[in-house]
């Protein structure tokens, strides 16, 4: 499951492994592994990867289905413009 929703969120930033490795400063078979499942990142690592992709590490590790938004640093009305956003896509 970690696998998968590293390589999705990945893809999801239009990242290849190579670029998510240099973010990391890792090696791309670092990347390679994880999304294989052959090893799990530390749990250092999970955190920052958590931070990165702006979800909670049980989203990561598929103990919830909430993929939450970092919303730090924007103002009430910024936030209320993009619920209203996320509002207008689940209704159609």
């Amino acid at each position: 499951m970690l696998g998968e929703q590293i390589k999705s969120l990945r893809q999801c930033k239009g990242l290849n492994q190579v670029e998510m490795a240099k973010i990391f400063g890792i090696t791309k078979q670092s990347v390679s592994n994880w999304e294989n499942e052959n090893i799990m990142p530390s749990i250092d690592m999970l955190i920052k990867i958590a931070k990165f992709f702006n979800v909670s590490t049980d989203y990561l590790l598929g103990l919830s289905e909430e993929h939450a938004l970092n919303t730090e640093g924007l103002s009430e009305l910024q936030i209320a413009h993009i619920q209203t956003l996320i509002d207008d896509i689940l209704q159609k």
